[in-house]
This record gives C-alpha cells, sequence and structure tokens, in this order.
C-alpha cells in the first residue's frame, strides 16, 4: 500500500470529499423533490446549510488527520470514520433544509 504524507493525504481528502459532492449535488440535488417555485429558495438554504457546516466538517478532518498521525487510529478506521462522519453529517443537513422548506 502506498503512504502518503500527513498534508498531502489531508489535501486528497478534502480534495475527493469536495469531489464527491460536487458529483452528489449533480446528480441528485436535494431541492429536485420541491415545486419549481420553491427550488430556488431550496437552493439557497443548502447552499447556506453547507456553509454553515464547512468549519465543523473541515475540523472534522483535521481531528482526523491528527489522531491518524499520532497513530491512534489506522487507514482503514480514518475512512470507516469519514464516511460514517460524511453520511451523518449530510442526514442531518437534509433534516434541517426539509425543516426550513417547511416554514416556506
Amino acid at each position: 500500500m502506498m503512504r502518503v504524507g500527513g498534508r498531502t493525504a489531508l489535501v486528497l481528502v478534502f480534495i475527493l470529499l469536495g469531489a464527491g459532492w460536487s458529483t452528489a449535488w449533480a446528480a441528485d440535488p436535494p431541492c429536485d423533490t420541491y415545486p419549481v417555485l420553491l427550488q430556488t429558495k431550496c437552493e439557497a438554504i443548502w447552499k447556506s446549510l453547507y456553509q454553515e457546516d464547512g468549519p465543523v466538517i473541515a475540523q472534522f478532518g483535521l481531528d482526523q488527520q491528527k489522531r491518524r498521525e499520532e497513530g491512534k487510529i489506522n487507514a482503514e478506521q480514518h475512512l470507516g470514520e469519514n464516511m460514517a462522519f460524511i453520511k451523518q453529517s449530510t442526514e442531518k443537513r437534509l433534516a434541517r433544509l426539509k425543516e426550513r422548506m417547511a416554514k416556506e
């Protein structure tokens, strides 16, 4: 298995996550389920939710990388925890979107 330096790995994680989110957004945006008149509002809310969560996501990535460098988790654990975090944070963001859209 190829070893990647700490900073390089962190950059790679952010690139992969960003690419994944961009692809997910393009393939199945959560706002497609709303009527056309509400989709613009939904997209604005979705983007603001993503911006609100950005610092938490970044901090999680930094904390994970630190734990990895300290030997507290291995590559498999790192990936598994990242995937679980992404799933959980996306589910929470979707729930918040639904709540905010219900007010519209």
